[in-house]
């Protein structure tokens, strides 16, 4: 790496962020203040989105990269930088070389979605795929960095990073003077880490809270600890805080200005997601999400007003379908039941006019009649089925049964 242990370990200040706000001035967005009416109900005060997921390239990522990159001295520029990334730092990155002039190559793993690839390779940069998980791909890219003299731009480890995405937090506090509570994911800690400086400097007695993934969550056992603790496997829908390990600088300003960590699970991510598409019309990825999934988790523990920061939209169709049925599931409002019936002529019909009747809307019919289990006058069927929700899960198994079918599952 092109910077010294000292320089990439300074304080960051709040004169470090307002200065990567000018930096940014006319290459990052101000971006919207969105309120939320359903969420506004729910925690009985008022609810804002700050929505990073209409950032250049899809999330915060730009701000942190740009500052970065654009301090740089002019030998380091023409050595070009080097990234890491799944998707979102990747993109960033790009960007802001592009911007600058300045030459990159992004580490991706192999099996990144095919939309991220393609987008960092529109925005300027070479992408190169290695590795299976995000930690090969950054060993790779460090060696790169070590072999070619080219900078390595850390996605949260570095100063000029936490600067740059502590400009949401100015933007906040611009747009909502009277917030009392900020509610952020947290990843490795950049975001943050940049919002607690930027916001307690100015208004000590706002309550920042942290989000990670249930199954991700590096920073309660290293808060406790006193260091940055390193989980062995972390397991998360959401990629863009599925971190392993806290950064060394971002963690110390977490422990000392973030009031609070909490996580959240797989349901609750998924369904923060759909309330994010249905009733905000924001396409979100799960990270960008996690601070609504707090909200529902435990709606009276948030002091309003309160601005949730959606950090990026970058979600990959794939996972974006699963993730949908998922919450639908975790909302009650998706139901796969499967059962059997006689195999004649209409028997199938027969069925779905029971469904119809109560409304039921039928996604997915599995027929089978080959099974060695199922009789020779019998057929298995499964069916996925849209609901209204579980009062409704709970109608359609009653007329089911009702009508004579045994229901398996």
């Amino acid at each position: 790496m092109s910077y010294s242990t000292a320089d990439s370990l300074r304080p960051v200040t709040l004169d470090d962020v307002r200065g990567a706000q000018k930096m940014l001035s006319g290459v990052a967005r101000v971006t919207a203040m969105e309120g939320s009416r359903h969420l506004s109900q729910l925690v009985g005060a008022p609810v804002h989105f700050k929505c990073e997921n209409l950032q250049r390239t899809g999330s915060f990522k730009l701000r942190g990269a740009y500052v970065r990159i654009a301090g740089l001295l002019p030998e380091e520029r023409a050595a070009g930088v080097v990234a890491a990334s799944a998707g979102n730092h990747a993109q960033g990155v790009a960007l802001a070389s592009s911007l600058l002039g300045v030459e990159s190559t992004v580490f991706m793993p192999q099996g990144a979605p095919l939309p991220k690839i393609s987008a960092t390779r529109d925005y300027g940069a070479e992408v190169r795929l290695h590795g299976q998980v995000v930690d090969e791909t950054l060993a790779a890219a460090q060696e790169y960095a070590e072999q070619t003299g080219a900078v390595f731009i850390h996605p949260f480890d570095h100063p000029d990073i936490i600067a740059g995405q502590g400009t949401v937090g100015l933007e906040i506090l611009e747009q909502c003077p009277e917030v009392r509570t900020i509610v952020v994911g947290i990843g490795g800690g950049g975001l943050a880490a940049g919002i607690a400086v930027a916001v307690k400097a100015i208004r000590p007695e706002v309550r920042i809270v942290g989000v990670q993934a249930e199954g991700a969550a590096a920073y309660p056992p290293s808060l406790a600890a006193g260091r940055p603790v390193a989980l062995e496997h972390p397991v998360t829908m959401a990629d863009g805080i599925k971190v392993g390990r806290p950064g060394d600088v971002p963690f110390g300003i977490i422990g000392d200005l973030v009031d609070e960590v909490r996580t959240v699970t797989e349901d609750q991510l998924s369904t923060a997601l759909l309330l994010c598409l249905e009733r905000a019309k924001l396409v979100v990825e799960p990270a960008g999400a996690s601070p609504v999934a707090a909200l529902l988790g435990a709606p009276g523990a948030f002091e309003g007003p309160v601005v949730t920061v959606l950090s990026g939209g970058n979600v990959d169709p794939v996972l974006m379908q699963g993730v949908l049925r998922h919450g639908m599931a975790a909302q009650g409002r998706y139901l796969a039941v499967r059962l059997r019936l006689t195999d004649r002529p209409g028997a199938l019909a027969t069925l779905l006019g029971v469904l119809s009747v109560h409304d039921a809307n039928v996604l997915d019919v599995s027929h089978l009649r080959t099974d060695p289990r199922i009789g020779l006058t019998e057929a298995e069927v499964e069916l996925h089925l849209e609901t209204k929700g579980p009062e409704h899960c709970v109608e359609v198994g009653r007329a089911l049964r009702d009508a004579g079918y045994t229901v398996m599952r």
